[in-house]
Order: structure tokens, then C-alpha cells, then sequence
């Protein structure tokens, strides 16, 4: 039976600055845990958490910034994007390497959850959703494709260290995720609140950007702290086997359902799906310089557009020639059974991005 207590779990949190690895931080500082969080730009305060900064890509800053360092618990969030696929591996490879080549040897080191996510089952950015594919609702149990993908290179270092350095191991695959992190490159939560604002600025309808299957197919997202909160329950939970978990809110919809609900609560008249796509990268070309002005007119914490928005991640997700959904028997079955309605969760950050003055009241 475990004994141990959150008295005796050391964590550190690898990409401590995105919507994934703030959730966690948080999550894990609420629970009594001590936590370090490592990223390369400083992360914004949050109580009961050190903060750490590196450049993974390089071996040496991460020896330098981690010796010493003696976690019992490691949580990889982390990613960068290179404009090959060929480079997105050997960079998100190397970055795994690196903390694990530098923590592991220590002795201390129990767990290691790393966060991926579908392109598990859809394939990479450069044939993302457009090539060989998986059914929906996805499984875990499916092997992967044939095409080239840096999810695939960064579990296979993970399996290594841990067979190396004999810690149990996590994978969860999360589908788009709800959360708030300023200057991320995936974060289409975000990325609809602002572009509700500048549509408010401009008396123009909130149009949605993605094609008919997306509007009219079933799929699902993943709320960040409940991401967060899967991992801790990986990493601590009595009799849980190494193995991927797909993380998701639990509810399924539709875009055509969602949109209209998203406008009212960012208060902006929603037109749908109408003949064709109508990309976030067309329908805000042009935009940097009215959002800088609505930033100083309200006082907004930043003016900077490309910092608050990601266009091409939410087109991306919502021009996807598949539905997207996945299956979460696995991880109901070993135990894990939170779930999020998805609109309540698209609410609360909303709200707190109101409150942190990222988009208007």
C-alpha cells in the first residue's frame, strides 16, 4: 500500500509558462506539493511555486539549471514548433533528453507524465488531418501512423528513461485545451475572445472560421486544470500501470451548437458556417493595429495581437477534414472520473480574462 504523503512529492513542472503547465502549477501548489517550474521566459508569480528558467534546446542550460535539483515527480507540458516536421522531432526529442538525461539519474525520481496530444491519431502539422487517420472516437490502443511525428519521438525518450532509470511514466493526450496563458501558441480559447472583441470594436459579426465538417461533426476539448489534475492523479493514484490516457471534458458537441453560445457570453452576434471556410488568418489580416488601439482604449495588459491570439492554431482545429473525439474508457476505468462541461469551462476564462484586463469587460 503508498504511504507516501504530499509532504514527501517534489515536483517540477516543465513548461511552466503555457496553458497546460500554469494550470498545473497552480493545481499542484493548492495540493501542498513543492513545486519548481522551468521555463525559458519568466513565468508570471504564483504563490508556492519557484520558478526556474532554461533553454531546453540546450543541454548544458538544463544541467545548469536543474543539478541539484532532486524531484520525485517530473511533468513535461512543454513543446516548440521548427518548420519541418523532420525539425519538430529532433528539437522536442532533444528537450525530453535533456531534463530526463539531467534528473533521472538522481534515484529520487517516481514518475514522469508528458503531455501530448491528437495529432497523436490525426498525424503532424505537415499532414495534419490530411493523410492516413484513425476512427473516431480515438483509442488509445491504436497503433500509431506511418507518417513521421514528434509525439511519437518524445514518448519514445520517455520510455527509455524510464527504463534507464526505473521511474513509472504517463502520457496524456489531450485535445484542444481551455486555458490562460498569454503568448502561447495554441490556445484557441483565447484566440475567440479576442477575436469577439475586435469584432465588438468593429460592429462585425463573429463568423466562424472553419468548414462544414467541423461545424456540423461531433468532437470534443479538455479543460486545463482538468488535464492537470489527470496528471497528478497518473503520478500518484495507487495500482495506475504506465500507459497513455486520452484527457478530455467528457461532453461531446457540435460548433453549430457551441458558436452561438461562445457569442452571447462574449457579447457578439455569431454567424455560422456559410458556403466556405473563412479563415481567423484572412478575417483578421490587417488587425494588429486596431487591437493596439483597443488595448491602450481600455487599458488592456497586451497590445501586442500576436501575443493574445494563435489565427493559424484555432483554423487549424476547426478546418479539420475529420470529426475529432475520443474515447476515455481507459482512464474512467483505472479511476480517473472528473469530468467539465465544456461552455462552463469556455465561461470561467472568459472571465478571468476580463479580470486580468487581457480582453475588455
Amino acid at each position: 500500500m503508498n504511504t507516501e504523503t504530499v509532504r514527501d512529492r517534489s515536483a517540477l513542472v516543465i513548461g511552466g509558462t503555457g496553458i497546460t503547465g500554469h494550470a498545473l502549477s497552480r493545481e499542484l501548489a493548492a495540493q501542498g506539493w513543492r513545486v519548481a517550474s522551468l521555463s525559458r521566459r519568466a513565468p508570471a508569480p504564483l504563490d508556492g511555486v519557484a520558478t526556474i528558467r532554461a533553454d531546453l534546446t540546450d543541454a548544458a542550460s538544463v544541467r545548469a539549471a536543474l543539478t541539484g535539483l532532486s524531484p520525485s515527480h517530473v511533468f513535461f507540458t512543454a513543446w516548440t514548433r521548427r518548420e519541418t516536421e523532420a525539425e519538430n522531432i529532433a528539437v522536442n526529442s532533444a528537450m525530453v533528453r535533456h531534463v530526463l538525461d539531467t534528473v533521472g539519474p538522481t534515484g529520487r525520481l517516481r514518475h514522469v507524465a508528458l503531455v501530448t496530444g491528437i495529432k497523436h491519431y490525426l498525424g503532424p502539422f505537415e499532414a495534419y488531418a490530411a493523410g492516413e487517420t484513425r476512427d473516431t472516437p480515438f483509442r488509445e490502443d491504436e497503433p500509431r501512423l506511418s507518417a513521421p511525428n514528434f509525439y511519437y519521438a518524445q514518448e519514445d525518450e520517455l520510455w527509455s528513461a524510464a527504463e534507464r532509470h526505473r521511474f513509472a511514466w504517463s502520457v496524456h493526450r489531450a485535445h484542444t485545451v481551455i486555458g490562460h496563458a498569454v503568448g502561447n501558441a495554441m490556445n484557441m480559447g483565447m484566440t475567440l475572445a479576442v477575436q469577439a472583441a475586435l469584432c465588438r470594436a468593429e460592429g462585425s459579426p463573429f463568423v466562424f472560421p472553419g468548414n462544414e465538417v467541423q461545424w456540423n461533426g461531433v468532437t470534443d476539448m479538455t479543460d486545463a486544470t482538468l488535464l492537470a489534475r489527470q496528471m497528478i492523479w497518473a503520478a500518484t493514484a495507487d495500482g495506475v500501470p504506465s500507459q497513455a490516457y486520452n484527457t478530455a471534458n467528457g461532453d461531446l458537441f457540435r460548433w453549430r451548437r457551441m458558436w452561438p453560445r461562445i457569442a452571447e457570453l462574449l457579447g457578439v452576434e455569431p454567424e455560422g458556417y456559410r458556403d466556405r471556410p473563412r479563415p481567423l488568418e484572412e478575417q483578421m489580416a490587417g488587425k494588429a493595429a486596431v487591437w493596439r488601439r483597443l488595448a491602450e482604449r481600455e487599458g488592456l495588459a497586451e497590445p501586442d495581437l500576436d501575443r493574445v491570439a494563435s489565427w493559424w492554431h484555432t483554423d487549424g482545429d476547426l478546418n479539420r477534414p475529420v470529426e475529432c473525439f475520443t474515447d476515455l474508457s481507459r482512464s474512467r476505468g483505472a479511476g480517473f472520473t472528473e469530468h467539465v462541461d465544456t461552455l462552463t469551462s469556455f465561461a470561467g476564462l472568459f472571465d478571468t480574462l476580463r479580470k486580468e484586463r487581457v480582453i475588455p469587460a
